[in-house]
């Protein structure tokens, strides 16, 4: 059974980082199992190991967290959603390419919870929707805006980070960064795409969208 703990509040991210190291290291010493912790972070931008300093825009706005994680710069906030997802990849396949195709297909379960169609898109990491309400590029192509990001990290084959959701952030924070090194396409949220969407109603959603791939 996969434990899942729901934090009210804005949590520091030195405090969840050491909430989260903990237990994944008492999941290694067989003394706790696999759990999903659903929390809000105070603005913070976080390094991922691929970050390129030249993708920080703003590096006064708020404060910058150096963090193991897999991929660039990242935005944490009120009213996103961040997901830290610690399972045991030893039982669940020693993969971590699926796993990561895995995250993504229950975000993209989630969001179709609320009609929202979410797609990866190949060497872009993260769920990604199409705007056809917004102007297209000079080649005509559709606008598309990520609302959710992908950083994880293993342990003994144990998860670390997770994924993060954009329920209805201020967008502008985005703004600071160059979101996951990519310039060329926007961000948006649940809230953007006209949809009243609540942090509890995407809570029941993930719990809903999580067994249908994990």
């Amino acid at each position: 059974m996969v434990q899942w703990e729901i934090s009210d509040g804005e949590v520091d991210y030195d405090t969840a980082l050491e909430k989260m190291d903990n237990h994944v290291g008492k999941m290694i010493s067989g003394e706790a199992g696999e759990k999903i912790w659903l929390l809000e972070h105070p603005p913070l931008y976080t390094a991922g190991t691929s970050a390129d300093k030249k993708d920080l825009v703003e590096p006064n706005r708020f404060p910058i967290f150096e963090t193991k994680r897999g991929g660039q710069y990242t935005y944490h906030g009120p009213s996103q959603r961040v997901v830290y997802v610690m399972l045991d990849l030893n039982k669940r396949g020693k993969d971590i390419k699926k796993f990561v195709k895995n995250l993504e297909a229950w975000i993209i379960h989630t969001l179709a919870e609320f009609n929202v169609v979410g797609q990866s898109r190949s060497g872009r990491v993260g769920i990604w929707v199409e705007r056809p309400d917004k102007p297209r590029s000079n080649g005509g192509l559709l606008k598309e805006e990520k609302i959710a990001a992908i950083g994880v990290r293993l342990r003994k084959w144990i998860t670390l980070h997770g994924l993060s959701i954009n329920v209805d952030p201020d967008l502008s924070h985005f703004q600071g960064i160059v979101p996951c090194g990519i310039k060329e396409h926007g961000v948006t949220s649940l809230v953007d795409l006209g949809l009243p969407v609540s942090m509890t109603d995407l809570d029941n959603a993930l719990r809903k969208s999580f067994s249908k791939v994990f």
